[in-house]
């Protein structure tokens, strides 16, 4: 019986992702066929097949193999010192993405696709929820310890502060004249008159 390499069978996944996602992004998930992500990842459909059971799949993993320290560095937030600092972090990490060519493309071809696909919706609220549960943990810390505004009710401005990260990506999207890195700045300083009492 021959054995499987770890190693090697996630790098190999992690391939056929990467070529499909260029793909998905460019054409729409409906326009790409599984002949294209074949060509694209330099593979037969046998091939590809024992790594993946159809094209949805794939989709699927385009959005659940992310950087695999990403929810580490959220924990980690949660309990950081300076749950100020932690907030701006976190900021940061979910906006990092949105300077990438392809992910605002994908997210915008997610969003359409969890609208007939319970499982990407699934996949999405999962993983806003995620975020949204820990940008209100470290709101929470941050009212106690007197850095922002108290009086602000964590899990609805958790709810704003995710969606204004995620109009970077939208906007990256639907404008190509929107530089998302260009306005992280400002997101950061809205971010800041917003939440603190007084200013830093």
């Amino acid at each position: 019986m021959r054995t499987v390499d770890p190693a090697k069978h996630k790098a190999r996944r992690q391939h056929i992702v990467n070529a499909a996602a260029e793909l998905f992004a460019t054409k729409g998930f409906e326009r790409t066929t599984t002949a294209e992500i074949c060509r694209a990842a330099g593979m037969s459909a046998g091939n590809l097949f024992h790594y993946f059971a159809n094209k949805r799949a794939i989709f699927l993993a385009v959005f659940e193999d992310e950087d695999s320290d990403k929810a580490e560095r959220l924990a980690a937030a949660e309990v950081a010192e300076d749950p100020w600092n932690a907030l701006l972090d976190v900021v940061d990490l979910l906006a990092a993405a949105a300077r990438e060519p392809l992910a605002p493309q994908l997210v915008m071809e997610a969003m359409v696709q969890a609208y007939r696909d319970p499982d990407v919706e699934e996949a999405l609220s999962r993983a806003n929820a995620d975020e949204q549960r820990t940008v209100a943990t470290i709101l929470r810390r941050a009212a106690a310890a007197g850095r922002i505004d108290p009086d602000l009710d964590p899990d609805t401005t958790a709810s704003w502060i995710t969606t204004l990260i995620a109009s970077l990506y939208t906007g990256a999207a639907t404008d190509p004249a929107f530089k998302p890195a260009e306005q992280l700045p400002t997101l950061r300083l809205i971010l800041t008159r917003y939440l603190r009492a007084e200013a830093p």
